[in-house]
């Protein structure tokens, strides 16, 4: 059992009000609140330890580069990577996407040649492919859904084609809460010698993530996802796709030597670590992760599975909501609609009760055309989240309604 106000006791910002009101946050799945010991640890670095990596031979370099390396040895950990070296810090998921997409995109995809996503992507794993597939005339093939938000499994096997250069596919949908069957599809593909991207940003922080186990070629996540700072996040992929990707970005750190002639790379990981890299957000990446080693992801999850069933419940005890996404295995996410009421409309007045929603389309535009909708109101929770807390949220839409009707 944890113990959820010695938790909520680690983050300064649950503890003000909103509008003379306790602030009820529940907009984890667009950023989560930071814990005292990531503030501390991007704090100390700045104040006893800021330094240029790798480079100096200077006691304070030389002290900030082990501290820099001890992270990502934190981050292989936490994932079970294989390798350190296959561990690229980047500024988020969806750079890490990008990155993929690109170089990867410039070394297998050619004309003709097929990608293939899902129906249920975030923008930052749609444009990439969109943007690589027309630079390389290739084809984008997308994995529909089912009404309640669960894959086509049948469907997805009948696109995979031997022109299908790699498959890319969200962990846990932003929007549904669904939970894909990522080790089945990344199996299947591998049957056919297909790589598999894995856009982790949802799925980082609410269950185990081991790429071994997994096997999937690459795996992207964001910091602010999981409890660190903005502007951080993580790459994931197997050394022998790395190895034979070109560099995104060329500059310091990426070179191992230089002419007006001619350029060779450096080793990994830096081959993909062009300039100065984010040291302080990635020490507090590593204070994050160890948080949420120290509290336990499997503990984090059976409590979040309790409040996303909660409010679940307590939302349809009520008339006129419409839950999008009813996926048998989601994550603590639900999205839904109240009535015939504008999502925007509906998160304004719940903002004025303290508590943060998100409302709109949430970067997935193509799902909300499905469902032929505007946008939902989206309530995502984390562990320091509290069912009193999603009282307040359904006092606030039986406000809504009131409201409107």
């Amino acid at each position: 059992m944890l113990n959820i106000n010695k938790i909520r006791q680690d983050f300064p910002i649950l503890l003000q009000q909103v509008y003379g009101k306790p602030f009820v946050y529940f907009d984890n799945g667009a950023t989560t609140q930071k814990p005292q010991c990531v503030i501390d640890a991007v704090s100390k670095y700045y104040t006893e330890g800021n330094s240029n990596i790798h480079r100096g031979v200077h006691y304070m370099s030389q002290q900030a580069t082990v501290a820099f390396e001890n992270a990502r040895e934190t981050v292989r950990k936490f994932i079970n990577a294989p390798h350190a070296h296959e561990i690229i810090f980047t500024r988020g998921t969806t750079e890490s996407i990008n990155l993929v997409a690109s170089s990867f995109g410039k070394k297998y995809i050619g004309k003709g040649d097929e990608v293939m996503i899902s129906a249920m992507e975030h923008h930052s794993n749609i444009v990439p492919w969109q943007m690589i597939c027309e630079e390389r005339q290739a084809v984008l093939k997308v994995i529909p859904f089912h009404k309640n938000g669960e894959l086509d499994i049948t469907a997805f096997e009948n696109l995979i084609s031997e022109k299908t250069k790699i498959i890319a596919i969200t962990h846990v949908s932003n929007v549904l809460g669904t939970i894909n069957p990522i080790k089945e599809i990344i199996k299947k593909a591998h049957e056919h010698n297909i790589p598999v991207l894995v856009d982790g940003a949802q799925g980082i922080a609410h269950s185990s993530v081991d790429v071994q186990d997994l096997d999937c070629d690459f795996y992207c996540f964001s910091g602010h996802k999981v409890y660190a700072p903005m502007g951080i996040g993580v790459l994931y992929g197997k050394e022998k796709y790395l190895n034979a990707m070109p560099p995104y970005q060329g500059g310091g750190e990426m070179i191992q030597t230089v002419t007006f002639e001619k350029t060779t790379y450096n080793e990994l990981p830096y081959k993909f670590e062009a300039g100065t890299p984010n040291v302080g957000d990635v020490l507090g990446l590593e204070a994050a992760l160890q948080y949420v080693e120290n509290i336990g992801i499997e503990n984090i999850a059976i409590y979040e599975n309790e409040l996303l069933d909660y409010a679940t419940t307590e939302l349809l005890k009520m008339d006129g909501i419409r839950i999008i996404g009813t996926a048998k295995h989601k994550a603590a996410v639900v999205s839904f609609l109240i009535d015939n009421i504008h999502p925007y409309d509906a998160g304004t007045i719940i903002d004025r009760f303290g508590v943060a929603v998100r409302t709109g389309h949430h970067c997935a535009q193509p799902l909300m055309d499905i469902f032929e909708i505007p946008g939902t109101i989206r309530a995502s929770f984390a562990f320091y989240n509290t069912k009193e807390e999603i009282d307040v949220l359904i006092k606030a839409i039986y406000k809504v309604k009131e409201m409107f009707n």
